[in-house]
């Protein structure tokens, strides 16, 4: 067995428009503070993670060496740049916990932000068009979010109109998001609003409407992640029971588009690894930049057969009360999507349940708790079994 690593610490932005101008600033608000809540110095860091999508959002590349600017306690600390689509994250935290769980090091700080809202709008879909396969999905009308329309377009026709199985998804998420004080919207929609095509809720592309699709964001997360020898002598400790990365093939020409394969595999390789089945987990923070990506994602974790996600909504298995709640914390939907950050937000807000620290978003006691994090259209597929050692 590994000598597996903990996070001992985290920080957290607010998401949504906000005023800092740019990633380097975003890094500067959570990094310090991350540090203070493991109550660890700069001085202990052995390496440093960065995780920033960019690919156009910004001119200033090169974002790993940004970290220390801020904190001159890390202007000499080895950091790397990793980026993986929107599950830039994720991969910058697997890196981090690869490099402690080596021995190469005892602490490593991770830190994932994009700045998103400070180019057009239009700009912003062409940027994330370069997580499809650009020979073939480059000039998809909507952008991603015209991506994932084809994606719903193919599961309605395969197992029939599941457009109120959306909205009520969507409805739940939103409801989550208003305890969430770091969610970039937290307003109760309601399923009504959320079902219903209107001026304020139109299609963005058919059969996707505005609420079925996640928010432009700017944000920032940070982890502190150590040994277990060092995170013995700290306040709190969150271990990852498993943690798996399972690919699929980048263009969904050469693929089932809705069968979420490597996702599924991650998923049953965690499960395996952890030694658990679903019932062991206390919830789930899953990546539904798409409120059609959360319902195929049910059924990728197992918790319904393929075309039967909708019985996960409609027997209320995902909500708060229900028995895998799901996206506590509101999720990409309610909380906000700033690419690089996603991934280590949604471990963030893993850690916070499990240490009983998630304010109004707390469950009762929950034991172990999973993440899913996804780049592209389920292309990488990170799956992550967490549990409180301290």
């Amino acid at each position: 067995m590994r000598n597996r690593a903990a996070i001992v610490g985290w920080a957290h932005s607010p998401f949504g428009r906000l005023e800092e101008p740019d990633v380097e600033a975003l890094m500067a608000r959570v990094a310090g503070a991350a540090l203070q809540h493991a109550g660890v110095e700069a001085a202990d860091v052995d390496a440093i993670t960065v995780g920033v999508y960019n690919n156009g959002f910004s001119r200033q590349g090169f974002e790993g060496a940004l970290a220390g600017l801020n904190e001159p306690g890390l202007a000499h600390t080895p950091s790397t740049h990793y980026e993986n689509a929107c599950a830039t994250g994720s991969a910058a935290l697997y890196g981090a916990l690869d490099f402690v769980e080596s021995g190469r090091g005892r602490i490593a700080l991770v830190i994932g932000a994009e700045k998103m809202t400070a180019i057009p709008t239009a700009r912003t879909g062409e940027i994330l068009l370069s997580a499809s396969y650009a020979k073939e999905e480059a000039d998809v009308e909507g952008g991603f979010a015209g991506i994932f329309g084809r994606i719903a377009q193919t599961y309605f026709q395969r197992y029939g109109n599941q457009s109120e199985v959306l909205a009520q998804i969507a409805a739940k998420n939103h409801r989550n998001g208003v305890d969430n004080p770091y969610a970039q919207m937290r307003k109760d929609l309601g399923f009504d609003f959320c079902s219903t095509v209107s001026d304020k809720n139109p299609l963005v592309a058919g059969p996707l409407r505005r609420t079925d699709c996640s928010l432009i964001s700017d944000g920032a997360a940070a982890l502190v992640i150590a040994d277990a020898e060092t995170a013995a002598g700290l306040s709190r400790a969150v271990s990852f029971r498993a943690r798996q990365q399972a690919n699929d093939i980048l263009p969904l020409s050469r693929r089932d588009p809705i069968a979420f394969e490597g996702a599924r595999r991650a998923w049953d390789r965690a499960k395996a690894e952890a030694g658990i089945t679903l019932d062991d987990l206390g919830f789930v923070e899953t990546h539904d930049c798409f409120t059609i990506a959360e319902l195929i994602e049910y059924e990728a974790m197992g918790l319904a057969p393929p075309g039967q996600g909708y019985r996960v909504v409609r027997e209320g298995t995902a909500l708060p009360g229900g028995r895998l709640p799901i996206n506590r914390s509101g999720g990409l939907k309610a909380k906000g999507h700033p690419i690089g950050a996603t991934g280590v937000s949604m471990h963030a807000m893993a850690a916070m349940q499990l240490c009983g620290e998630a304010g109004a978003m707390q469950l009762p006691e929950p034991r172990l708790g999973g993440v899913f994090n996804m780049g592209g259209t389920a292309v990488v597929n990170y799956v992550s079994i967490l549990e409180r050692t301290r």
